[in-house]
């Protein structure tokens, strides 16, 4: 198919400044390709040059789809296609997210399967508490199941394809028959509020596909090129979708790296990049190795570490410049640990002016933190522990997102529960109780309940009048946001106003101090749809709601809002990968720690490969300076006890430094 756009109107880089082995992967153009992209090898140059080359090669740029997994890749995907492209073209590559994807796939035809076209999407908040509904809702209470346990349950089974009416057949325990039975609740409780969750986004694609082949065919015929982005870390529903779009054309280009495969707690199966060739006879392999992040020190110890994994496809990743030898110290405990680390940090950033923001402290496991934030603190080095509490998770905003909900989706119901009387107007929590059980009885909605509930005297008229003004407020500004001629944010602004939130803080905090800060917060749920209505081609509230959900599931993958702050990042190693620095402090590489426990008392071979390719994700993190350190004691449940250095030092070879400051 021809572009409307001519090569000419195409301005590239010249070809000849990529290596021998990017130049295969961005001329290679149909067929199933991989692209074996290691730490620092270039991948996203290669992903952008590619689609550029596809369009110079005369495919419509309209029909090629190119997918990743957060939404900042996304951005920054788009942002390097447009530096390539001298003229606007007709139309552009489709670059989303896979939930983005879904998202429009389901807006599209998601009526087939009996939901609304104009369903909401649950996020995690809105989750545990549709989960601790179904939980009371078989009698079930947090001692036997935590809501938060449920949800693991259910996104482990949706993420195999597993729907409620199956789970029964693969439980293993007591516990997941309990889930089970939950499972059940919590899909019936979404259906009934015209909702989705993460997971179903994939799941109600890939059965769309499977039990609607008209609809396969409409969306199979929109992209003749299909590109996947970090194809190590796709789930079975993620991989199914991608094997159905591209079964005509085959047109299918995936690039991952199977030793950067960590995902594997939450569903991502490394078999897929490593089975590429057999799902797909007669695929192209080719394999970037030029390492241009890393010293060859780092590359050197990156390489012998992950070269012990059995599984994966053979590769040696080579470095490009020289530098300083990995440091690797021991301490007595992790205080000391600390203390050191931190110490050599602040002579980095104060004596030799490193800017903060080059200097990573790396971690496996959420508690360890503590004692490095300690000591930043005593020695005033700004830092940003990612992970930490999200915008979109503080109260304030968790309320002003749920009026916005529920003015845009009426039949969401976990939203109208959490704003029903915030701020109070009469209807206490015992008479919402009330019209909850009757509404769950009846099956039937809260608000159809209220005048049955307030005849036999279940609830006071006053409350029932209440209830009932409440609904007529939604109206009103349901019907405002529609027409409103004024803009969302505006419209907004005097929603916030009506219902007098600043009493709500008032009441909340008591300190003027807290409520200023929170006032501030509110003010920027403002600011935030403002925005979204200045980028937006024909702003709306639902898709407002929609890509702010989406990219609060970025934070899954180390995508932060803190993250861009001039301060010393402390992470996770799940959160780093991705991401690069010039000093990387590996901390804790211990056994228990690094490899995990639970990965030690698995037993499998996997699990400790999954581990290993985790610390492998960690040293090629680090551009210029590495220092790894373990405590020879920690303390554990109040008690210390002796750690053994991590299995991986000894694998690695590197000299061990000695540290008892």
């Amino acid at each position: 198919m021809t572009s409307p756009t001519s090569s000419s109107n195409i301005g590239m880089s010249s070809l000849s400044d990529l290596n021998d082995s990017q130049h295969q992967a961005v001329t290679t153009l149909s067929g199933p390709l991989l692209v074996l992209a290691g730490a620092g090898t270039g991948k996203t140059r290669v992903i952008t040059f590619r689609m550029a080359e596809l369009i110079r090669s005369g495919i419509d740029s309209g029909r090629i789809l190119s997918v990743t997994f957060t939404n900042k890749a996304a951005r920054e995907m788009t942002g390097r296609m447009s530096g390539l492209l001298l003229k606007r073209l007709k139309t552009r590559p489709h670059i989303s997210t896979f939930h983005s994807l879904c998202v429009r796939i389901l807006r599209e035809e998601i009526e087939a399967l009996g939901y609304p076209r104009q369903f909401v999407i649950y996020d995690r908040g809105d989750q545990e508490s549709a989960a601790r509904k179904a939980l009371r809702d078989i009698r079930v209470g947090d001692a036997t199941l935590k809501p938060a346990d449920l949800l693991s349950c259910i996104g482990r089974w949706k993420m195999n394809g597993v729907p409620p009416e199956q789970a029964a057949d693969v439980i293993h325990d007591d516990r997941d028959y309990l889930a089970a039975s939950a499972y059940r609740r919590y899909q019936l409780s979404l259906r009934a509020a015209g909702a989705v969750d993460f997971d179903d986004l994939l799941l109600l694609t890939a059965q769309l596909f499977h039990h609607f082949p008209e609809v396969l065919t409409r969306q199979q015929n929109k992209f003749d090129h299909v590109q996947i982005d970090e194809y190590q870390d796709t789930n079975e529903m993620q991989f199914q979708i991608v094997a159905a779009l591209v079964r005509e054309h085959r047109n299918l280009c995936v690039v991952g790296d199977d030793d950067q495969s960590i995902y594997g707690w939450r569903g991502a199966e490394v078999k897929h990049i490593l089975g590429f060739q057999q799902q797909f006879p007669g695929a192209t392999v080719v394999r970037l190795q030029d390492n241009y992040r890393c010293t060859t020190q780092i590359i050197q110890c990156a390489n012998q570490l992950v070269h012990h994994n059995l599984g994966r496809h053979e590769k040696v990743l080579i470095a490009h410049k020289s530098g300083a030898e990995i440091a690797v110290k021991s301490f007595p405990d992790e205080q000391l640990e600390a203390e050191s680390v931190v110490r050599e940090i602040n002579y980095l950033v104060k004596e030799l002016k490193v800017p903060p923001q080059n200097v990573a402290i790396l971690f496996r496991t959420n508690e360890q933190p503590r004692q490095f934030e300690s000591e930043l603190r005593r020695v005033h080095l700004p830092y940003v522990l990612s992970g930490g509490q999200s915008f979109f998770d503080r109260r304030e905003v968790r309320d002003m997102m749920a009026y916005l909900k529920v003015i845009a989706h009426p039949m969401d119901e976990v939203s109208l529960l959490r704003i029903i009387n915030v701020p109070a107007r009469g209807i206490g929590d015992a008479s919402v109780e009330k019209l909850l059980n009757r509404a769950v009885k009846t099956g039937r909605k809260l608000w159809d309940v209220v005048s049955e509930a307030a005849a036999e005297k279940e609830i006071s008229s006053k409350t029932a009048n209440a209830v009932f003004a409440f609904q007529t407020f939604l109206d009103e500004y349901r019907e405002r946001f529609r027409i409103t001629d004024v803009g969302l944010a505006t419209t907004f602004e005097t929603l916030i106003e009506a219902i007098n939130y600043e009493s709500e803080i008032a009441k909340q905090y008591k300190e003027v101090h807290e409520q200023l800060a929170r006032s501030g917060v509110v003010e920027e749920c403002i600011s935030t749809l403002r925005q979204y209505e200045q980028r937006a081609i024909r702003p709306n509230l639902v898709d407002f709601l929609e890509e702010t959900t989406l990219s609060g599931n970025d934070r899954e993958f180390g995508d932060d809002e803190e993250f861009d702050k001039p301060a010393i990042k402390l992470m996770t190693l799940h959160s780093a990968k991705g991401l690069e620095f010039h000093h990387v402090y590996l901390v804790g590489w211990e056994e228990g720690l690094l490899p995990h426990q639970r990965s030690i008392d698995d037993g499998s071979a996997t699990a400790v490969e999954e581990e290993r390719r985790l610390a492998y994700v960690g040293i090629t993190r680090a551009r210029d300076h590495l220092t790894i350190s373990h405590a020879l004691t920690r303390k554990k449940w109040g008690k210390r006890r002796v750690s053994l250095p991590s299995r991986f030092l000894g694998e690695m070879n590197v000299p061990l430094e000695q540290d008892v400051t």
